[in-house]
């Protein structure tokens, strides 16, 4: 026989059970980085929104392209992440080392970071605090967060402002002309992975010679 509430789908006991465990980590993480403060930059310190389409690198790509910022940048370099939260954070993670860092991030998450974290979308790409002066940036390292090419303009006019030259985008493959059109980069050899598989192929692109290749 049928049962009236067959076509409503039913959580089996053990999903439940598995879905109050998840909550429960949850907020016992939550409460741990409260209690922990926020002083150790470390990826899970601020977990992954995918409505603002995040999506974090790998650790090990992530220390790669800080890696690469770093030596790019130069003694006492200064570094402009837009939005690369997780590079940031990598960054902030090689305490002591001679350059700075700024974030320019529209997820306001971030502003735990203090005066190195600025607001930014996309949307309106010069709309930056002054003291953000033009060309002050050794090196911008950027991850548009759309794969379109409205997207990577508008950023692409936020990374002109702000570096002094060198450039490293992380973007979806097919967005290889436009980068070239938009930026002057070139696809690198260096294949950028992610905590969580995309379903685009994924590459950075750079201006300079850089240790990607």
């Amino acid at each position: 026989k049928m049962d009236d509430d067959d076509d409503i789908p039913q959580l089996s006991s053990h999903t439940l059970a598995a879905l109050q465990e998840f909550y429960l980590e949850q907020q016992q993480r939550e409460g741990m980085k409260t209690s922990q403060g926020f002083n150790q930059y470390s990826i899970g310190s601020i977990e992954e929104d995918w409505q603002l389409s995040q999506f974090w690198y790998s650790d090990e790509t992530a220390s790669c392209l800080a890696k690469e910022a770093i030596l790019a940048a130069g003694k006492g370099g200064r570094i402009a992440c837009v939005s690369a939260p997780s590079v940031y954070q990598k960054l902030k993670e090689q305490d002591g080392e001679d350059f700075s860092v700024c974030i320019l991030e529209y997820d306001r998450r971030f502003s735990v970071y203090g005066e190195e974290f600025i607001f930014y979308d996309y949307n309106h790409p010069l709309d930056l605090p002054e003291s953000l002066l033009p060309h002050s940036f050794d090196i911008v390292i950027a991850d548009p967060p759309y794969l379109s090419e409205e997207c990577l303009q508008k950023t692409a006019e936020t990374i002109k402002y702000l570096t002094k030259g060198k450039i490293l985008l992380c973007t979806g493959a097919v967005m290889e002309e436009e980068a070239a059109k938009q930026l002057g980069v070139k696809m690198c050899k260096f294949i950028p992975k992610h905590s969580r598989n995309l379903a685009n192929e994924f590459r950075c692109y750079v201006n300079y010679a850089s240790g990607l290749d």
